[in-house]
């Protein structure tokens, strides 16, 4: 049953639903308690990177919109906002209703509690810094004028900012309201849901490479790109793949050691934790059988983007629902689900 438009849950179900499908299916499988906060964490995240993505919108607007909209979001009493030409330029209607009802969604966080607002708070002023940056370092940016980042640094930097720092938001707000405590040392809990995290978002870096290539964006490194004697102009064309493979492997290997970590992770949850399991399992599983795609794919063509089928999306689900009762199938998860 779809909620009324006009009801706040809306925009935790169907609205967070047209948003974001694969996401939707993660929330709905989480355990009730943190559900909500959690949802919401991503839609008002969804918005401030809708406000990044607006092309159609110089890029001072979209620093000042996103300056506007964090500033509301860190607020410590409603305050509200107004996007009037950010929303008119949206051609996805579930974006567009998200901006349009962005105060509903900041009140659901002024009606969250103090705890939890500061956990979604802090995560959200982490992930605009890094959507400033990435528009400030790609502002003139184009197919013409391919912009990289200068180093490894600035690579890991950037993944934290916008991903790692929400595994420290998962695990922080899982441990403040589910019980019993997991027997692991929590500060290793939460080092290990940011490479978690940092696994998810290299992933579709590396996955989204050619595409972002036709918008003047690089994210592979320049010094490495240096050192193969390749520059980012060069990626632009397919029969360089050879001799960008040993850079693209490299952090395709840094990735999937990531996803590893993130499987480690999702072992040290308390195993009666099943759907706090599942939720995590999911996006690590299709990373990791992506990576494997990526491993034997055309990388540079931008006419060919890898990614898992939704066949093979329903198997991982599947598999994980038949063995999440079981401790020793349940390690040994990844290895089946790269099998298959």
């Amino acid at each position: 049953m779809r909620d009324s438009p006009e009801s706040s849950s809306y925009l935790l179900t169907n609205l967070l639903r047209d948003v974001s499908r694969s996401f939707y299916l993660t929330v709905r499988v989480l355990p009730k308690s943190i559900r909500n906060q959690i949802g919401l964490a991503y839609l008002l995240a969804r918005a401030t990177d809708t406000i990044a993505d607006t092309e159609a919108i110089a890029v001072a607007e979209r620093l000042a919109a996103l300056d506007r909209l964090r500033d509301a979001i860190l607020a410590p009493k409603d305050q509200m906002i107004r996007l009037p030409d950010v929303q008119a330029k949206q051609t996805n209607a579930g974006e567009r209703i998200l901006l349009e009802r962005i105060n509903e969604a900041l009140e659901l966080l002024f009606q969250t509690p103090a705890a939890d607002q500061e956990l979604i708070r802090r995560v959200l002023q982490t992930i605009t810094t890094g959507q400033k940056l990435d528009l400030k370092r790609f502002g003139l940016a184009s197919r013409q004028n391919i912009l990289a980042l200068q180093n490894d640094s600035e690579l890991d930097d950037y993944t934290y900012r916008v991903a790692g720092c929400v595994g420290e938001f998962w695990t922080r707000i899982c441990l403040e309201h589910l019980s019993p405590k997991p027997r692991a040392d929590v500060g290793e809990l939460v080092r290990r849901g940011v490479r978690f995290g940092k696994g998810l978002q290299l992933v579709n870096i590396l996955r989204d490479l050619p595409a972002d290539l036709q918008k003047g964006r690089c994210y592979l490194p320049e010094s490495s790109l240096r050192e193969l004697n390749l520059h980012p102009t060069d990626l632009l064309h397919s029969e360089n793949q050879a001799g960008l493979r040993p850079l693209y492997d490299r952090w395709l290997s840094r990735a999937e050691e990531h996803l590893q970590i993130g499987w480690s992770y999702v072992l040290d949850l308390p195993f009666s934790w099943f759907r706090l399991r599942l939720a995590c399992a999911w996006p690590i599983l299709i990373g990791m059988k992506t990576c494997e795609k990526l491993r034997h794919g055309e990388i540079l063509n931008p006419d060919q983007r890898i990614k898992i089928s939704r066949p093979e999306v329903k198997s991982i689900m599947a598999k994980s629902f038949t063995t999440c009762l079981f401790r020793r199938a349940w390690a040994r998860l990844p290895q089946k689900v790269l099998r298959a």
